[in-house]
């Protein structure tokens, strides 16, 4: 068995081996299975590395999100995967979240709730715990800083005020976007949400730096208190 598995892949055609599929056609071209395959390298004595690629997207209902909330330890839970694939799947989907991060911070300005969401969503959209996080702007609204100011667990993190505004006063902003994501994948806000952003706002009135929004990311979409009108 293990013979034939080995010989599996190489005895396909060419067109549709995966690495040669890339080459002659372009990425764009293959399957997330195909890619995985590419990132695998090799399967395990009983599975070739496509086979172990769509037993994976599998068992995650071929969500790619899903996918890359994977830890190390749960990737090597597979057969075929040791330390050193889970490394790499891991940095690959660390790669394509700091390019989506890249294109969004080109932007000179943060002009809408979608141009804060693209900044916020590649350090939020995935995590499996919440964060609460705070973007500066200047008086242009220019991004002058980010920060991630808590780290909570699977229901919530605790935002404090004076530290979120110590760091608008440090950066001389005078406004501030507030965020936090619902790992559930629902973004409607909590009362909780509610009173944090009534608390954040009093507290910017103060010191003359402008609440401009509060967003809720989720893998899927967000929800923003500006676009609802209520700030």
């Amino acid at each position: 068995m293990e013979t034939e598995y080995r010989r599996s892949i190489k005895s396909w055609s060419e067109d549709d081996r995966p690495r040669e599929k890339m080459l002659s056609k372009g990425a764009g071209s293959l399957s997330d299975a195909e890619l995985l395959t590419i990132l695998l390298g090799s399967g395990n004595a009983k599975e070739s590395a496509l086979d172990l690629a769509k037993r994976i997207l599998a068992t995650v209902d071929h969500n790619l999100i899903a996918f890359s909330r994977l830890s190390l330890q749960e990737l090597q839970s597979f057969n075929g995967v040791g330390l050193a694939k889970a490394v790499r799947l891991s940095a690959a989907f660390e790669l394509g979240r700091r390019k989506e991060l890249a294109g969004a911070l080109k932007r000179k300005s943060l002009t809408s709730s979608g141009d804060a969401a693209a900044v916020l969503r590649p350090h939020l959209a995935d995590l499996n715990h919440e964060e609460f996080w705070a973007l500066y702007l200047n008086n242009r609204n220019h991004l002058v800083g980010q920060r991630r100011i808590s780290k909570g667990g699977l229901s919530g993190t605790v935002a404090d005020p004076r530290e979120v505004f110590r760091i608008a006063l440090e950066l001389k902003s005078t406004g501030i976007i507030i965020a936090h994501n619902h790992p559930a994948g629902t973004p409607h806000p909590s009362s909780a949400d509610d009173n944090l952003t009534r608390q954040m706002k009093s507290s910017g009135e103060v010191l003359l730096i402008r609440l401009l929004d509060h967003i809720i990311i989720t893998s899927e979409s967000y929800y923003s208190y500006s676009d609802e009108g209520r700030l």
